[in-house]
């Protein structure tokens, strides 16, 4: 052992590379007890000296500097392993951080391409931001602009509220309303003498033929001459409003004269000539003219009227229409003209109106409206203007039709179809047309034209029954006068529904007269007692009739359309009202005798109907000027702001002045090539109002390793 010692101290000594570990160690046999064992396999005692200690010391701290050493070794043999490991683990890394930073560079460049997008979209939004603010500040001016245009058309109708009537106009009126004077004389003339005509054809057909006409033929040849004035009125009524924007509304009337004076020779020639034809074609004739007279005097009074005498003068037409059937009535009667002799004359009678009306009409002007908006002839406007207000100071009117001549311009020359397709005007002409069926339908007419009958039915004789008649026709007018001022102070709605309500209350009572007559009949202070409530009761019904259905469906339908429609309304309008007149004069004879005690039953059912759509659908015209009429039946497509009348009508005032003063749009600003077809999509090809585009999405590639 000491020798294996001593050669490893010599070894390490001598510098030589360590051992293997095993060699000295496996050689040191450390026996306990410091046993030896000796040869031939005894263990002997082995006592080690100091010597042998010194040596073990130095052997084993020999052992602790190499463990040392090689620990040492296998540090730096590991941190050479270890540094081996991070620099490949660094260059992987490296790598990978290299492709991120390539792709974050392509994001850095596809960011500075989205950023300059982005600058553009701020450049084209700033430029629409201008370009809004602008636009806040033309609408505020505009609306202050609306403001004061409002005010100013404030002032001007009060304006024209103060005109009064004056003399000329008085006289235009006067020679105006001859033709609906013609209307009414025409509409009751064939009344009283239904019998000496009746007789007349009967004469006539023996002389012809050697033979007596059977009595359902002469009442069927009667109705045809009744019922055929209906025919002619709705042939002129539909051709009024070719001939009002032809020959204007004067023209027209002076025109339509001819006709008057034909129709009328042609009846009052009829018992001379021995032709009951004549009789029939005169009617015709006649009917004609009372037709275009119903389209061109109320158009023509409608457009002269000042503006707060309108409703009043518009009901003169109503007026004379009733001092027409009045002076028929009156001279109807057997003591003046209603005799076997008498009767072509009351016929013939109609041709008076006619001649005075191409008298006096001649020095009367054309309407004023006609000349300026239809004709473009503002000079000749302003002359009648001059005449018909017996002023100079005429630019009110002037600017008022201006202003309804340029809220009507898209309309200015539209015919029936247009007007029938029209969503803006189709409501006013459905309640035009519904207003006239309501005069037509309410049986005043069954009243105008059998009204002797109907009284002798009820009980009366022959000559109580014609005076009653005649009371009807001077009921109709002293009522008329009473609604004159009435017409601008309640209102044209208003009156309707008393009238329509009045009517219809009344027209139950005749029921229940004549039911109570046939249950009552053999009771003859009943049958008395019967005759005067039916008596009371049709007059009461006329009465009604004249407060609203006579005169308000002319008037409103006049007053429901501005120049541009307004011919072609007036003409559907009187052709249903002529429809309406021609069904109730041709069938109320076989409605009678169907329906008997029940005769006014479906008018009550009618008048019913009437007052319902005219409480929920027909507007109220009072003091308002056209435009403003027209601006109640606009409908809110983009205009909920304007609904307001006032309102809109100033704006229709005032539309071109208003695009005379406006400032012109500012021009575009220049943009490059890159950014046209960005503000092509941003402003919408040059479209004003729209929003500015939205900021575009962004784009930055999903790094998650970033």
């Amino acid at each position: 052992m000491r020798q294996s010692c001593h050669r490893l101290l010599e070894h390490q000594q001598a510098g030589g590379e360590e051992p293997p570990l095993y060699s000295p160690i496996d050689q040191i046999s450390v026996v306990p007890e410091h046993v030896a064992r000796e040869g031939g396999g005894k263990l002997t005692r082995y006592a080690p000296t100091e010597e042998d200690e010194a040596t073990l010391r130095e052997l084993l701290l020999s052992l602790q500097r190499q463990v040392s050493v090689m620990s040492m070794n296998l540090s730096a043999k590991l941190d050479d392993l270890q540094r081996g490991d991070r620099q490949l683990e660094t260059t992987v890394a490296l790598c990978e951080i290299r492709t991120q930073l390539q792709e974050l560079t392509k994001s850095v460049e596809s960011c500075q391409s989205e950023v300059s997008e982005v600058k553009r979209d701020m450049v084209a939004i700033k430029q629409e931001l201008d370009t809004v603010q602008q636009v806040k500040e033309e609408i505020e001016e505009l609306r202050e602009y609306v403001d004061r245009l409002e005010e100013h058309s404030q002032r001007r109708k009060l304006r024209l509220l103060e005109q009064g009537l004056t003399f000329f106009l008085s006289y235009a009126i006067l020679a105006a309303v001859l033709g609906m004077l013609q209307f009414g004389y025409n509409t009751g003339v064939i009344n009283a003498p239904g019998k000496n005509i009746a007789n007349f054809m009967k004469d006539v057909y023996k002389n012809r033929y050697g033979m007596d006409l059977h009595d359902d033929t002469v009442n069927r040849l009667y109705s045809i001459a009744v019922s055929i004035f209906a025919i002619g009125g709705m042939l002129g009524g539909f051709s009024g409003g070719m001939i009002a924007n032809r020959f204007g509304r004067k023209g027209g009337l002076l025109l339509n004269n001819i006709l008057g004076i034909s129709g009328a020779s042609l009846m009052g020639f009829t018992k001379i000539s021995h032709c009951y034809e004549l009789l029939i074609f005169g009617r015709f004739i006649i009917g004609v003219n009372c037709g275009l007279n119903t389209s061109l005097v109320p158009m023509y009074i409608s457009e002269i009227a000042p503006l707060n005498l309108r409703g009043g003068l518009g009901t003169v037409n109503q007026l004379a229409v009733t001092v027409g059937l009045l002076l028929s009535q009156v001279l109807g009667i057997e003591q003046i003209l209603g005799t076997d002799d008498g009767w072509p004359i009351l016929l013939g009678l109609a041709i008076c109106p006619a001649i005075l009306q191409l008298i006096l009409l001649p020095a009367c002007p054309e309407s004023p409206r006609y000349l300026l908006i239809t004709r473009q002839w503002e000079e000749e406007a302003r002359r009648a203007l001059r005449r018909l207000r017996a002023s100079n100071q005429v630019e009110e009117d002037i600017e008022e039709m201006r202003a309804e001549e340029r809220a009507q311009q898209a309309e200015a020359s539209i015919s029936m179809r247009e007007l029938l397709c029209s969503p803006t005007l189709r409501a006013p002409l459905l309640i035009g047309v519904v207003m006239q069926l309501s005069q037509q339908l309410s049986g005043i007419n069954a009243v105008f034209y059998y009204s002797t009958i109907l009284f002798t039915s009820s009980g009366l004789t022959d000559e109580s029954a014609k005076f009653a008649t005649m009371g009807i026709g001077a009921i109709m007018v002293g009522m008329t006068l009473v609604s004159l001022p009435l017409m601008d102070r309640t209102g044209r709605r208003t009156l309707h529904l008393y009238g329509l309500g009045g009517m219809f209350i009344f027209s139950i009572f005749i029921t229940i007269s004549f039911l109570i007559k046939e249950f009552f009949g053999y009771v003859q202070e009943m049958i008395d007692w019967m005759s005067y409530l039916s008596v009371v009761s049709t007059l009461s019904f006329v009465v009604f009739f004249a407060v609203g259905p006579g005169s308000i469906p002319w008037l409103i339908t006049a007053e429901l359309f501005s120049q541009g429609p307004r011919p072609s309304a007036m003409a559907i309008a009187v052709l249903v009202n002529w429809m309406a007149n021609f069904v109730v004069g041709i069938g109320f004879p076989t409605m009678k005798a169907l329906l008997e005690n029940y005769t006014f039953l479906p008018f009550s059912v009618f008048l019913a109907i009437f007052w319902i759509f005219t409480y929920k659908k027909v507007p109220e015209t009072k003091n308002k000027t056209f435009e403003e009429i027209l601006a109640l039946f606009r409908n809110s497509n983009g205009r909920d702001s304007f609904r307001d009348s006032r309102l809109y009508g100033s704006m229709m005032n005032c539309v071109n002045a208003l695009e005379q003063q406006l400032p012109p749009p500012p021009p575009p600003a220049p943009v490059d090539e890159k950014h046209d077809s960005l503000s092509e999509q941003s402003s919408g090809g040059g479209e004003a109002g729209r929003p500015p585009p939205p900021l575009p999405p962004p784009r930055f590639p999903a790094t998650g390793n970033v």
